[in-house]
């Protein structure tokens, strides 16, 4: 039985999917790729009486990681991730906000996090896998026991992430989809930055930019 679960709110005009992700044996969570609407990312943690513990990030851009440092300060619980290679991105999220009309603090994150590295929540422990190519630093969350990965914008249902914005990479980030996310199994699900759902073997066989047919 899984000892982990997601509770999707989707944030910001972007409507990007921010989980706080929980263990249901503590009740302690972690707020992934806050973005902003603070307000509603609390009240759903108080509504399921969770104990707040710290903030994931999977990579810097504004859409994912504008409001973490407003949050941390207001919980005063620590950001980690995502890789060092991101931090040009965190620098500038206040100057972007501006120049975009949204609210966000620049941010900077307790520990980086790099491949092999493992965080916890409450008594689970979650695998990090550097994937770059969307952003240099990008990173994914994965929990092998529970089947669930949270991958940011690697990876969608039925698409990839954008590789034209600064330090995006298309080659890189085909390759952190077939060999870091293929090898982790067809019955992975996994919780994408935007969008519903899917699973890793779902996306091998129906997704046009990375199923199996189109590998080279």
């Amino acid at each position: 039985m899984s000892n982990l679960k997601a509770l999707i709110n989707p944030v910001t005009p972007f409507q990007q999917n921010a989980p706080v992700v929980f263990c249901i044996q503590s009740r302690k969570c972690a707020f992934v790729d806050p973005g902003g609407d603070i307000e509603i990312l609390l009240n759903t943690a108080k509504k399921h009486s969770l104990i707040p513990e710290k903030i994931l990030l999977t990579h810097g851009h504004i859409d994912h990681a504008g409001g973490a440092e407003e949050l941390a300060d207001i919980l005063q619980i620590p950001i980690e991730g995502p890789h060092k290679k991101d931090k040009f991105l965190l620098d500038g999220l206040e100057d972007l906000g501006q120049k975009l009309g949204v609210h966000a603090r620049n941010c900077s994150p307790s520990i980086w996090l790099d491949e092999g590295d493992k965080v916890t929540i409450g008594k689970v422990t979650l695998d990090v896998y550097f994937c770059p190519g969307h952003t240099p630093g990008h990173i994914i969350f994965v929990q092998k026991e529970s089947k669930l990965a949270l991958v940011g914008d690697v990876l969608f249902n039925g698409s990839i992430g954008r590789t034209d914005l600064p330090g995006g990479n298309f080659q890189e980030l085909i390759d952190s989809i077939e060999k870091k996310l293929w090898p982790l199994g067809d019955t992975i699900e996994f919780i994408p930055g935007h969008g519903p759902n899917s699973s890793f073997g779902q996306e091998r066989l129906t997704n046009p930019f990375v199923a199996d047919k189109n590998l080279r």
